[in-house]
């Protein structure tokens, strides 16, 4: 009979517990855009379940080229060598697109998992989207697995993981500089794993310090396009275009870093909207989901330009794009032409 677990809406919360019980349930679905956070409770729970001298014999893995129904129900039916526990990944397998013959399949196996078995269909390349249209399929999931959801993190949580990196290092950082060290690399962990490392590599005291950061790190795009939103808004076009051929050297595409300009600007009449009506950042990082740092950084600009400068900034982009993609002007002179455009409007007031 397969072991039973209780359906619960935050699948992290649920293997978190599960893992500090040591008692990990037969069936996990790993997904979710935080791949740092996706691995790491993969490794953990092969740690717990098949560490010890016949790991090799327990652990079983399926990618695309190995993978069959067969194996997977021979792996599921092998029993542990020297251990409690078996373990069986499959990789980037989409189960809701299997033909109805393997669904069933699939059916029996999820719902008579051995005890000593944990199958984990881990989510990588391939999006995970649970399809309850297919209503056998889906109940026998829900009835023997869990869904773990790995959701980007943000906020305080995030920034106390920062802060743990830092210090395992022997580093402080303060909140401000956390806040800004997130928003230049996305917030993605494993990004943020490799830049704490070169950063502490880097910086010579004990405490971490803004051009400790500058020096190593090499911003994502949205965040070097929000400084030349900034700057224009602040009337700076030398800046502004100092940033852009910062852009050009990276080799970042003319039309990203124009979508992504277009962006910025939405969210800065979003900004404007709000401001006049009495909201601040908190409505406008509910309102265009972004993050506590980017959202009081664009208030602070919003305040510097006026609402027409939004409404014609908005429809120069528009124009920007139609010209870029319908001539065969060089996009890179479009762009330049566009700062210009912008920072000639932002002296308008």
């Amino acid at each position: 009979m397969a072991y039973k677990k209780q359906t619960a809406p935050d699948g992290l919360a649920l293997l978190k517990a599960d893992l500090k019980n040591k008692d990990p349930g037969c069936l996990y679905f790993f997904y979710g855009e935080e791949a740092y956070l996706r691995s790491y409770y993969l490794g953990m729970l092969r740690k717990q379940l098949v560490t010890g001298p016949a790991e090799e014999f327990n652990f079983h893995r399926f990618t695309q080229e190995n993978w069959s129904l067969d194996a997977l129900q021979d792996a599921v039916e092998a029993l542990p060598m020297m251990a409690e526990r078996t373990m069986i990944q499959v990789d980037d397998y989409d189960i809701f697109k299997a033909n109805e013959n393997d669904r069933d399949r699939l059916v029996a196996i999820f719902s008579d998992l051995p005890d000593y078995c944990c199958v984990v269909f881990y989510y990588e390349t391939v999006e995970f989207k649970p399809d309850k249209r297919m209503k056998k399929l889906y109940e026998a999931m829900t009835a023997a697995g869990t869904f773990v959801e790995f959701r980007k993190q943000e906020g305080r949580e995030l920034m106390s993981w920062v802060r743990r990196h830092f210090l395992r290092q022997k580093k402080e950082i303060d909140d401000k500089l956390c806040q800004y060290l997130i928003y230049i690399t996305g917030g993605a962990m494993t990004a943020l794993a490799s830049e704490i490392e070169k950063i502490c590599t880097y910086a010579e005291g004990d405490v971490i310090r803004k051009p400790d950061i500058d020096a190593v790190v090499e911003p994502v795009l949205d965040a070097v396009v929000f400084d030349i939103t900034d700057a224009i808004a602040a009337g700076d076009y030398g800046k502004a275009l100092e940033k852009l051929q910062t852009l050009m050297k990276m080799q970042e595409e003319p039309i990203p870093i124009l979508g992504a300009i277009g962006a910025h600007l939405r969210r800065l009449r979003c900004a404007k909207v709000l401001g006049a009506s009495g909201k601040g950042s908190d409505s406008l990082m509910q309102l265009c989901a972004i993050g506590d740092y980017p959202a009081r950084k664009t208030m602070a600009a919003a305040g510097r330009v006026s609402m027409e400068f939004c409404d014609r900034a908005v429809l120069l982009c528009t124009e920007t794009d139609y010209r870029m993609k319908t001539s065969y002007d060089d996009p890179q002179r479009l762009l330049e032409l566009l700062l210009l455009q912008l920072a000639e409007e932002a002296g308008h007031g």
